[in-house]
């Protein structure tokens, strides 16, 4: 399979008056088309500072980042964003906020319309797609938040802990729904969690970062039989603690 996103020898660095703090140091992986991949390591390691990189806010010091072969400052491809917070507008309907992005772009046809409201009832939203956000629960804010991402037909979808801020049995159902209508679409998708079994019941592979400035230390390939298709029947998946473990051994290893 080939190549969505290429990243090459990439370093990065915080300047301010105090001096210099190096984030990234030497990162190279690549991500394959329609791959889910999950990026873990310790909490302050440069984790958000490479999703930064690759959706263009940040420059890189050093390194290449491609996407299908082009350099990403060349390239015309489309990143989504997804936060740890949905931030969905609280005085526009669901059905206005999740037309929000092609608003902006002045891409919201009629046909863009029918779209959304197609998925919305796919996904389980179109009872409520006249409501305000603070109508519906913390799960149905992020799928609201997913369509709206979606509706701009990214070629790439970043994910930053998006379920983070929900209740453990509400992140659970959720991670399942979201990343199972991501399969669906078929998009790439990169993925940073804290939440180690979250990336083994998601991920095709999942790249360990080291302690900061953060290294690549390992890629754990995940492979799963048929029948664990989604993230929660995964978890009762016999494999899983053998790749939890790995994965545990692997931070907690000294560099």
């Amino acid at each position: 399979m080939k190549s969505k996103l290429e990243v090459e020898h990439l370093c990065y660095s915080y300047h301010t008056l105090e001096g210099e703090t190096k984030a990234l140091s030497d990162i190279s992986f690549d991500v394959r088309d329609g791959e889910f991949y999950a990026i873990v390591g310790p909490s302050g390691c440069g984790k958000s500072t490479l999703l930064s990189l690759l959706c263009g806010l940040i420059e890189p010091e050093e390194g290449k980042i491609r996407i299908d072969g082009v350099e990403r400052r060349d390239s015309h491809a489309a990143i989504g964003y997804m936060l740890q917070r949905d931030h969905l507008f609280e005085w526009r309907t669901i059905f206005n906020n999740v037309t929000l992005g092609l608003e902006i772009q002045k891409r919201l046809d009629e046909k863009a319309k029918e779209e959304l409201r197609a998925m919305l009832k796919t996904y389980g939203l179109s009872q409520f797609q006249e409501s305000k956000p603070a109508q519906l629960s913390g799960g149905m804010r992020q799928r609201a938040a997913l369509i709206r991402t979606l509706a701009l037909k990214p070629d790439i979808l970043l994910l930053d802990e998006p379920f983070s801020a929900l209740d453990y049995q509400t992140r659970l159902e959720v991670c399942d729904d979201i990343s199972t209508i991501i399969r669906t679409q078929k998009k790439t998708a990169l993925l940073i969690t804290h939440d180690l079994s979250e990336a083994i019941s998601v991920a095709d592979r999942i790249l360990i970062l080291s302690s900061r400035p953060a290294r690549v230390k390992h890629v754990l390939e995940i492979h799963f039989d048929k029948e664990y298709d989604r993230p929660l029947s995964r978890r009762n998946a016999p494999e899983f603690s053998a790749y939890f473990n790995e994965l545990w051994k692997e931070l907690k290893t000294h560099d």
